[in-house]
């Protein structure tokens, strides 16, 4: 185990020179190419300038000025070894056979090795084939020229081939680690891409959550503040016991409708992200049992409203936050545009495994679809969503001739067996 944290230094070290070298070549390919062809050519003039291509020549007789040639048709069409490595491989292979023909079997012809590399690393690998036979094809031709001076046959061919499969191999190597990484880089993006996604889908749906909050909040309160407030004109010139307590109603209510947004929006808030502010104050969502005081606000607004209950309410708090919001919106909207008079009725009925049906209908004057629900308003849709979260149905529209009014039809199903 030390050994390995020592060691991790200098692994590091290396990869980060291996990532510095692979951003350069890729912002400059071509002064990567000429620097790396002007080695073996360099490489290639020097043994060709001097006597080390003599030492395993088949024929030392070999006049300079070819060996020179050679040298440099050999080396020099590594300088397309990326962009085009076939063609470079086709243009070096006159002067392998050359080479192995003439007997200076020159050593520059080992660059052709570099040239199939590269052909496993970026071409189909039908092209191995035939950069096979290019390849070998001096050795076959050094062979039948000079014999077993150089080593038996077997042994030249099967060393040039050992050498051709260790090049392409890595070749192959090389692309398959390339693919793998770009596989991993791609899920990367695609999961990121994914997230956030699924982050905008989360704050789509909880903005869509909060807007059915606050309207379910103001829009009620609002309302029935604004009845209270109107019979409490009326009461003021002939009653103004009644009005003082339409005016602690409005208070009442208003108090009630500033603590619920108030502990909304401190659930919301972002400005404590450490932890440190206090904490904010919390309340659970309303329920069934809330009912009463929702209604006793309700007829303090002017509304006369009558009850309904069969069965025994036995409902997960999800479903009754359902049915209490949605009570809520239809005596608002009763509140909003029934006009004066009007009367409401709530029918709850409540069945087996989470079941439950509602039916809210109100008195007033049937007033067209529109006028229930403004344009951009939230009454029916949110009240709808609620619905369809537990696989329910909703209804709402006027009531059939001759009846007047308005009319909320709710059925919640049976709970799923889990």
């Amino acid at each position: 185990m030390p050994e390995d944290r020592a060691a991790e230094p200098v692994t590091e070290y290396v990869q980060r020179v291996n990532r510095r070298i692979r951003a350069f070549d890729h912002r400059h390919p071509l002064l990567w190419d000429l620097t790396l062809t002007g080695f073996w050519v360099l490489a290639a003039l020097v043994d060709g300038t001097g006597d080390g291509w003599r030492s395993v020549a088949h024929d030392p007789g070999v006049p300079v000025g070819l060996v020179l040639v050679l040298s440099l048709a050999l080396s020099v069409p590594v300088v397309w070894r990326r962009s085009h490595p076939r063609g470079a491989l086709l243009v070096t292979l006159p002067a392998a056979l050359v080479s192995a023909w003439s007997g200076a079997a020159l050593q520059a012809a080992l660059l052709q090795l570099l040239l199939v590399h590269h052909i496993a690393l970026r071409l189909p690998l039908r092209n191995l084939w035939w950069a096979v036979a290019v390849v070998a094809a001096p050795t076959c031709v050094s062979v039948a020229r000079y014999g077993d001076s150089a080593g038996s046959w077997n042994q030249q061919l099967g060393s040039q081939l050992v050498a051709i499969g260790v090049a392409a191999l890595i070749g192959i190597t090389v692309r398959t680690r390339r693919g793998y990484t770009e596989a991993l880089e791609d899920r990367a993006r695609r999961l990121e891409t994914e997230r956030d996604q699924q982050v905008r889908l989360a704050a789509a749906a909880e903005r869509a959550r909060i807007a059915r909050e606050m309207h379910d909040i103001i829009g009620h309160n609002l309302s029935v503040i604004t009845g209270l407030a109107d019979g409490g004109r009326y009461a003021a010139a002939k009653s103004p016991d009644r009005a003082a307590q339409a005016l602690d109603a409005i208070g009442t209510t208003s108090r009630q409708a500033l603590g619920e947004l108030r502990r909304l929006l401190d659930v919301l808030r972002d400005d404590d992200q450490d932890g440190t502010g206090p904490e904010p104050e919390l309340a659970p969502q309303p329920a069934l049992t809330d009912l009463d005081r929702l209604l006793d606000g309700v007829r303090r607004a002017g509304l006369p409203v009558r009850t309904t209950v069969k069965g025994e309410p036995a409902l997960p708090e999800g479903r009754q936050l359902t049915l209490y919001r949605v009570i809520q919106e239809a005596l608002t909207n009763t509140l909003k545009h029934a006009g004066p008079d009007a009367t409401a009725h709530i029918e709850l009925s409540y069945g087996s495994a989470g079941a439950a049906t509602l039916t809210v209908t109100d008195t007033g004057r049937t007033a067209p679809l529109p006028s229930r629900t403004p344009s951009g308003g939230r009454g029916l849709p949110g009240m709808r969503e609620r619905t369809s979260l537990y696989g329910g149905t909703l209804e709402a529209g006027p009531r059939p001739a001759p009846e007047q009014g308005w009319r909320v039809h709710l059925h919640l199903p049976e709970e799923s067996p889990q």
